[in-house]
């Protein structure tokens, strides 16, 4: 069994994080994208920088980015120790170490707190949670969801996560969610059935590798295209 978390907490990724698990290509950056559950990632902070259109929500943005910082630092330690304590469910490559995790994982949290207030006003940034999202019919090219659905199966129900992904083949053309497992390790029990309900309703279904692996066979997403 690998690590648990009671609830779930805020952690961001990077940019080139992004593009390694969600297989983004260039063209997929240059569409209009949606990181649903995006949190405290610089992904927002990073593409914006290049001109791209992107709009993050969460319901983590009603607080300030001081108290989503507070939030962090009571994060920081509880993912290293649990890390730590389950050092064989990850892959120590382009990260060496668990302290080398945190470094990275603070280095984009950090990008994204110092761009959060003006990205906020500038509506980058939306108060908005799954699986009721305040856009309209296919408005983004691309929706993407990290280390949430699937990730937080014990706590997310099999309901909650047909209702959002529903929500975000609402909203864009193309849905990909990274990573397939929950956040113990285990791939996540959801995984299949929702391919198969997604099928039967008509969408284009694939589980794709991708070239990024951290957790221990977290090495895929799951991409749903619509066909309207």
């Amino acid at each position: 069994m690998g690590l648990r978390l009671q609830q779930i907490v805020p952690w961001g990724r990077s940019l080139a994080e992004y593009i390694q698990m969600f297989d983004l290509t260039e063209t997929d950056l240059k569409g209009r994208i949606l990181d649903c559950g995006g949190g405290p990632a610089s992904f927002n902070a990073e593409l914006t920088r290049q001109g791209a259109a992107i709009i993050s929500c969460d319901p983590v943005y009603q607080f300030s980015a001081a108290e989503i910082a507070q939030r962090i630092t009571e994060t920081c330690p509880l993912i290293l120790k649990g890390v730590q304590e389950n050092l064989d469910h990850y892959v120590w490559q382009g990260i060496a170490s668990p302290e080398h995790l945190v470094a990275v994982r603070m280095a984009a949290m950090q990008q994204f707190l110092v761009d959060f207030p003006q990205g906020l006003q500038a509506g980058r940034y939306r108060v908005a949670a799954l699986p009721d999202l305040p856009f309209h019919k296919h408005q983004f090219d691309l929706a993407l969801c990290s280390h949430l659905l699937f990730t937080y199966s014990d706590h997310l129900s099999w309901e909650f996560h047909q209702a959002a992904i529903a929500e975000m083949l609402r909203v864009a053309q193309e849905v990909r969610v990274f990573p397939l497992l929950k956040i113990s390790g285990e791939r996540s029990p959801f995984v299949e059935p929702m391919c198969e309900q997604l099928t039967q309703q008509g969408y284009q279904v694939q589980i794709k590798p991708v070239d990024y692996e951290f957790q221990r066979g977290g090495n895929q997403l799951l991409q749903v295209c619509s066909n309207g």
